[in-house]
This record gives C-alpha cells, sequence and structure tokens, in this order.
C-alpha cells in the first residue's frame, strides 16, 4: 500500500503525485535541442573513415586527393591523436583514430572536415588506406583457442581479456548436501540499443584556447576526463555539457572516438565542428549487449531450497576494453540477492574478438545470467515437481541481511511482488503443473515466470576515490526564483523531473517554480552520470540535502520575523507558515528575502556517497549498491506449432520501486523494460556473416529486427512500495531492473505452450521449430548449447561467506592448476 507521508510523517506533496516531466512541453513541440540540432557560424561538418578490414595492420594512409578536394579544411589521422583512452582504468586501449592497427570492420582511421557534409563525404572516400590483413578471431571458442595474433597486448592471456574465478564457502560440501543437482548451457546472444537518436556531437575551440564539446552522452564526466588526458588540455579549460539525449540505455556511457575527433579538429581549424553518425555507424560503435554463453550447476533440496551453486560465464567482449571488466563481474554477481544461496563460485571469461565492442546496456551484465538461472529453476522445479512460482517464493533472501559474497541486501518486496503477478494473472488455475496429459490452457497457449533484482547504482565509481558520486547546488533568488544543479544528464528517464520534485516538496514550491541545469562541467557540480540506475537514489539524496539545508536557512529567518518556535514552521504551497495557526506566514518570495537578509546570498549544497560494502576481496567492487530493486513477472504466449512463431499476448508484471517519486514515470519505465525485453527474448541479434570478414548482418534499422506496436504486448503493471532507507523518499530504482524478468517468463511459458526448451536467446520460430521436430523423434525437444570451451582457470580466490564468519576478505591463493 502507498504511504504518502515523508519519514516524519508530513504528509506528501508532490513526492508520489503524477506530475508531468519538466521538460514534457518542450519535448511534445520540438523546442528541445538535441546535439545535432546545434548550429554555430563558420560551423565544419567531419566525416570518419572507418575501416572495411577486420583486423589488419596499417601501412599507408595518403590524404593527397582527399586535401585537394574543394571544400577540404583539414584531415587527421592516428597519428594526430597517439594518446589512448578507455572508460576504465584498466582498459586504456582505444585511439580516437587507430594508430597502426585496425581490430574490427567500423574502427576509425581518419576524420575530415569540410564546409559541408557532402564534400566531407567525398574526401572521406578518397582516402586510400593501404592494409595488411591478420587472421580474425570471430567467437568465444576461437579466442580461448588461438593465442596469436592478439587483438589486443594486454589481458590475461592471448585474446582472453579477463579471467575471474571466486568461491564463497565450500560449494562441494553444498552440492554433496543437495537431493538434486542440475547442470544446464545457456547462451544469449548480444543485441544493440537502438536509441531513436544517433550519437552526435558539437566541438568549438575559443580564442581563449578553452574547448566546449556539445554531445549526446550519458556521462560527460567521463567524456571530460578522457578530453583531458587525450587532447594534454587543463581540465578547467575544457567544457563538456551533455544535450539532451534521445535515448541511451547504456550505449552513450563511453568517451568515444568522435567526441574527441571533433574536439581535435576545432582545435585545428579554429572553428566549430559537427559529427553526426549515420545508423550504420551507431551499430558499429556498438556496446551493446554482450554475447554470453553459460553453464550453471545448482544443487537443491527436496523443496528447492539452494544448496550451492556454480556459474561460469563466457563473454564476446568484441575488440576494445570498454567496460567489459566490469561486465564480467557483473554476470556472475546478483545471482545471490534474490534467492539464498549459501555457497556460491563464479568463474567468469571475457575474450576480446574481430567485432565491435560490447559494454554495458540495460541492466548491464545482468539479463544474460538472470535468463539462465530462472530458466533451470524452472527446469528443477518440474523435477522436483512444485509449483515454480511457489518453490522461489519459499526461498527468498531475507531483507536486512548480507549474502554469501558480501551484497547487503536492505528492503526486499520480491515476495510482495510474486504475490501481485500470482494472483493477477490467475497462476494457480492457468498453469499445467507439469502435466502435459491434464493441460489447464490449450496445446500452444502457456505461461511462464520469473523474477529478478538489480542495482540501484555502483557502490564504487570507475576511478576509486573518497569523493561523492553525486553533488547538487542550489540558488534562491529573492524574487522566489529557485534554481538547482547537477551534473546528472536526462536520457529520457526523467532524472531532471525528479530533482525538481525532490526539491520542490522540500521546499514547499510547485516543480515547476524551479529552474534545473544538468550536466554541463563548468556550470554544475560532479555526477558521475547515467549509468547503473543510479541517478534517482544518487542524485535524489544530494537534492534533499541541498534543499534541507536551504529550508534551514528559510525557517531560521522567519522563525525570528514570525517570533515563533522553528519546529512550528511548515513549507508548503508557496508559503512558510505557523502549523498551529496557520494564517501567519510569509509567501517563499518573501521567506527569501529574510534569509538573504539575515545570512546573504542564499545558495546551498548537497552530496551523496554511497555506503561502503563489506566485502574486501579484489572483485568486491562490483555488485555491492546502496539497494537492489525486484521484479516477477508472468508471461503469457501462443506458440503455433507449424510455423515456430511466439506471440507474447500480455505481461504480468510487479517492481519493487521501495518509493514511487513519480507513480506515471515508474510505470512508463516497466513498460519500456518489458517492450525492451520483448525485443531482446523474441528478435534482436547482432550476429555476423560466417566468414572470416566478420561483418555485421543487419547494420541497419531495415535489417535488425526490434518491436513495433504490433508486436507490443498487453502489460498491467503493479507497483510495489516497500520504502528503501537508503532512498530519497525510500525510493530504488526502476530503469533497468524490470528488464530482467521478461526473457526468461517467455522460454518458460514456450515450455509450458509446446513442451520445448529454447535455452539460448533470442527464440525465433527456427529454433522453436527444430526443437518440436526433436522431440517428435522422442528426444529432448531442446534448442540451445551443449558445451562450454575447456579452460585453464585460476585457483578461485576463496572467501569464507558470513554464515561460517568470514570477514569479506580473501583467503590465501594457491598454485595455478587446470
Amino acid at each position: 500500500m502507498a504511504n504518502n507521508s515523508s519519514k516524519n510523517g508530513k504528509p506528501l506533496n508532490v513526492v508520489g503525485k503524477p506530475f508531468r516531466k519538466v521538460d514534457a512541453r518542450a519535448k511534445c513541440t520540438g523546442q528541445t535541442k538535441f546535439a545535432d540540432d546545434i548550429v554555430l557560424p563558420r560551423m565544419l561538418f567531419c566525416k570518419i573513415l572507418r575501416s572495411h578490414e577486420p583486423h589488419a595492420l596499417i601501412k599507408n594512409i595518403d590524404v593527397s586527393k582527399a586535401l585537394a578536394l574543394p571544400g577540404v579544411i583539414a584531415i587527421i589521422t592516428g597519428k594526430d591523436l597517439p594518446i589512448p583512452y578507455g572508460i576504465l582504468p584498466v582498459s586504456q586501449d582505444e585511439h580516437a583514430l587507430c594508430l597502426d592497427k585496425v581490430r574490427f570492420i567500423g574502427d576509425p582511421v581518419a576524420a575530415v572536415a569540410a564546409i559541408d557534409e557532402d564534400v566531407a563525404f567525398d574526401a572521406m572516400n578518397l582516402i586510400k588506406v593501404e592494409y595488411e590483413r591478420l587472421n580474425t578471431i570471430s567467437s568465444i571458442e576461437e579466442a580461448v583457442l588461438i593465442e596469436e595474433p592478439r587483438i589486443q597486448d594486454y589481458g590475461d592471456a592471448g585474446n582472453i581479456h579477463k579471467k575471474v574465478s571466486l568461491e564463497f564457502g565450500d560449494v562441494e560440501a553444498g552440492f554433496a548436501e543437495a537431493d538434486l543437482i542440475r547442470e544446464d548451457v545457456f547462451f544469449y546472444e548480444g543485441n544493440t540499443h537502438l536509441p531513436m537518436e544517433q550519437h552526435a556531437a558539437v566541438a568549438y575551440f575559443d580564442p581563449d584556447n578553452k574547448l566546449t564539446l556539445w554531445s549526446s552522452t550519458q556521462t560527460p564526466h567521463y567524456v571530460h576526463r578522457a578530453l583531458t588526458k587525450v587532447l594534454e588540455l587543463p581540465a578547467s579549460h575544457i567544457r563538456v555539457i551533455a544535450t539532451p539525449n534521445g535515448g541511451g540505455f547504456g550505449g552513450k556511457s563511453d568517451p568515444f572516438n568522435h567526441e574527441v575527433v571533433v574536439c581535435k579538429l576545432a582545435m585545428i581549424t579554429g572553428r566549430p565542428v559537427k559529427n553526426t553518425l549515420t545508423r550504420e555507424e551507431v551499430f558499429y560503435c556498438h556496446r551493446g549487449r554482450h554475447p554470453v554463453l553459460m553453464h550453471v550447476k545448482t544443487g537443491v533440496k527436496k523443496d528447492g531450497a539452494i544448496t550451492g551453486m556454480h556459474f561460469q560465464s563466457f563473454l564476446d567482449g568484441g575488440a576494445y576494453g570498454s567496460y567489459g571488466v566490469a561486465s564480467t563481474f557483473y554476470t556472475g554477481a546478483l545471482q545471490t540477492v534474490t534467492y539464498d544461496v549459501p555457497r556460491y563460485k563464479f568463474q567468469g571469461l571475457r575474450a576480446f574478438t574481430n567485432k565491435p565492442p560490447c559494454g554495458p546496456k540495460r541492466g548491464h551484465g545482468t539479463p544474460q545470467p538472470r535468463f539462465a538461472l530462472e530458466v533451470q529453476l524452472d527446469k528443477i522445479a518440474e523435477q522436483l515437481k512444485l509449483d515454480p512460482a511457489a518453490m522461489r517464493r519459499s526461498h527468498l533472501v531475507k531483507p536486512n541481511t548480507v549474502t554469501a559474497n558480501y551484497l547487503r541486501v536492505g528492503s526486499m518486496g520480491l515476495g510482495q511482488c510474486i504475490d501481485k503477478v500470482v494472483a493477477g494473472s490467475d497462476w494457480k488455475n492457468r498453469f499445467s503443473g507439469w502435466d502435459q496429459s491434464n493441460r489447464k490452457l490449450p496445446y500452444g497457449k502457456g505461461i511462464g515466470f520469473a523474477c529478478s533484482s538489480y542495482i540501484c547504482g555502483a557502490g564504487l565509481p570507475i576511478y576509486w576515490n573518497n569523493m561523492p558520486q553525486s553533488g547538487v547546488q542550489l540558488r534562491l533568488d529573492r524574487q522566489g526564483g529557485v534554481c538547482v544543479m547537477c551534473g546528472s544528464t536526462d536520457i529520457g528517464q526523467g532524472s531532471d523531473s525528479i530533482l525538481a520534485y525532490i526539491v520542490a516538496e522540500v521546499l514547499g514550491i510547485d516543480p515547476f517554480d524551479i529552474r534545473v541545469v544538468t550536466a554541463d562541467t563548468d556550470l554544475t557540480p560532479v555526477d558521475l552520470g547515467s549509468y547503473s540506475s543510479r541517478v534517482t537514489l544518487m542524485t535524489g539524496n544530494a537534492a534533499i540535502q541541498a534543499a534541507e539545508r536551504a529550508r534551514e536557512l528559510l525557517v531560521m529567518a522567519v522563525a525570528e520575523k514570525l517570533s515563533v518556535p522553528i519546529e512550528n514552521l511548515s513549507l508548503a504551497e508557496r508559503r512558510v507558515f505557523d502549523v498551529e495557526n496557520p494564517e501567519v506566514g510569509v509567501s517563499f518570495a518573501e521567506a527569501v528575502v529574510l534569509a538573504e537578509s539575515k545570512f546573504g546570498t542564499i545558495g546551498t549544497v548537497g552530496s551523496y556517497s554511497p555506503p561502503r560494502s563489506p566485502g574486501k576481496f579484489k572483485g568486491a567492487g562490483v555488485g555491492p549498491s546502496p539497494a537492489y530493486s525486484y521484479s516477477a513477472a508472468v508471461a503469457e504466449v501462443d506458440v503455433d506449432p507449424d510455423t515456430g512463431i511466439v506471440v507474447v499476448e500480455r505481461v504480468w508484471i510487479a517492481h519493487d520501486i521501495g518509493k514511487s517519486i513519480n507513480p506515471m514515470l515508474v510505470m512508463g519505465q516497466v513498460e519500456g523494460s518489458v517492450y525492451m525485453g520483448l525485443g531482446e527474448v523474441l528478435m534482436e541479434e547482432m550476429v555476423y556473416r560466417a566468414n572470416r570478414n566478420v561483418v555485421h548482418k543487419f547494420p541497419s534499422m531495415l535489417e535488425y529486427k526490434s518491436p513495433t506496436t504490433m508486436e507490443m504486448c498487453d502489460v498491467k503493471t503493479y507497483l510495489i512500495e516497500d520504502p528503501d532507507p537508503n532512498g530519497p523518499y525510500g525510493a530504488k530504482e526502476v530503469g533497468q531492473g524490470p528488464l530482467l524478468p521478461v526473457p526468461p517468463a517467455v522460454a518458460n511459458a514456450v515450455y509450458d505452450a509446446v513442451g520445448v526448451r529454447i535455452d539460448e536467446v533470442p527464440i525465433t520460430p527456427e529454433k522453436v521449430l527444430k526443437a518440436l521436430k526433436e522431440k517428435a523423434k522422442g528426444r529432448d525437444g531442446r534448442y540451445g548449447p551443449t558445451a562450454v570451451p575447456n579452460v585453464e582457470w585460476p585457483e578461485p580466490l576463496r572467501v569464507l561467506t558470513p554464515a561460517e564468519g568470514g570477514d569479506g576478505k580473501e583467503m590465501p591463493r594457491v598454485a595455478v592448476h587446470s
């Protein structure tokens, strides 16, 4: 049940109400300025020449014909930008333009600045590059087997970027206690973000040698950091402005080569330079979902209680590091925060291949293992003859506990989520209970169930330090105006609006009285960016602190003027008044004048640093979060056994939001996640032609299939409010978590409908038909991988669990073995 009061029992006037977004009217009327809308005097246009070879040495670049073309102002190559960069400190492996080697089709080689886009395009095609081709690595299996040629000159071995091996408690002892041990192999194909807006950037280098970059980025702070390094300019001379994003979903979280290139060209020419990627270029920039091959071994008791789990993941990372080290850890981190897993072993491997680099996409690193875990739990429930929803409900992680791998769980509303979707879908009267001879739905119709969890921001920043992860600054002027400034980036999720709602709640004014200034590294305090579902919790808490400090100054001044106790004053409806005698009070603007007269100019700041993780082992930095959100979903499908076509007819989904700051926006995020989950489970895939060229099959929106309104199903959304003490007003994330249960719920529903298991994503008609043909021959009726590569793993880093009296520190390692 919704709680419409704050911690002190005061009624909430803004939080919990369905206000429109603060930028809604500008977007609906076309007034919002995206990066490609920016036009500056004397602006040049940039085009980037990209490699048509998947893996080759650059022997020579001839730009003479391109330079001779009328209208061409400047051309640069890798020698003009020799300093590498990357989003993670451990993966500084990218150059804005390749120096001596290209690693995938689409790698940038040279860039042109010209008087218009057509001239730049023609000049780009006049640049001649001589390559010496190298052998390619096109799969995880090849990367494991083939050490030379190396795609990158760093990593754990050959073409293996990262190996991880962790064990919490004695997993073999857990298996010995089990009544049933099950092993399965799954595959989750990679896919891309597909935002409506392509990447774009505009740079200007002014006469004072100061650089400004406008870019459709999710992380202006980290772009600013990369530019400082690559361009060798003082940080104080660089300004990055994140323009409104027409969608991001993680695809605009890296510093990108086009951002660096336009800055360098602006410095050389002294003129503004713009680059807008084509849709095909966006596919090659990628940074989307990793293809992941997984092996899961789980031991359970007869009631479904897990005794031990061994999870292996193999990631196809593409040609560069990006967020890949973190992605690898994330594929093994969150299995323990949903169900009680007393002993847990994780082994992860990320491989380099000659493909566009993978990175963070909505749910970063967690939809793949969640698919594997939830489908395997369904198989376990069938073997044990248990209701899959009831089995999960009986073994949830308890609130306010620390998991085996040292993740601190606070509020935990998953039980209520399960109850809602089970009741709403009429699960108990429609699920067949594993007895196909006594079906409750017609053959071809089925329902499936799955749960999930996700972080509310990462517990540690990318560059470890003791500074806050988010800062907010408030300025109150004597006419009653309020300006809130923060470095966070609105990518469509409504973070600008969240700032306005929270500040308005504390100061007792209307959200639309507030001017919101965000994502400008010159004007706003640092916020680390819009990723990991961190903004509502972290920026929200910083906003509360700044607003409460401003409120304190206002009430002190008003209390003195009215001669009433400070504790009697309340702020609401643009007034500051005595709660015992409401007609005694002043307007908000008058209160600001009183405070400014007493204290001087009114400006306050707030900041937020998340609580430290209890884990102290190597790798403990990935997974901890101030809070975890939870979701449960039931999917209903219609499978045509003649064609293999799967139609998802409806989804019931419940999400543990903690507290809805704006329930209308929360519902939109949940339903958007369902939409994206449907695309991933049914059709979306970043796949390449089966030859040594590693050419993308579908680098366009015409051929890359994603759901339209015709494929979107009916959605019934339930918001579960279980306020978390670490969230602003108890709020938790909603931008990413609700995607996670959708793919496994659909896969489990397909099995309920026609009795075949599709153990990989996407579930295409061809795969369903092949599984049905196998079943008709008396075989398992399954489609999916059967094995994982044979890898020599390092001896696991061993950590005693909290239940074993562990302190979160690793035990001494022993020698490497096979």
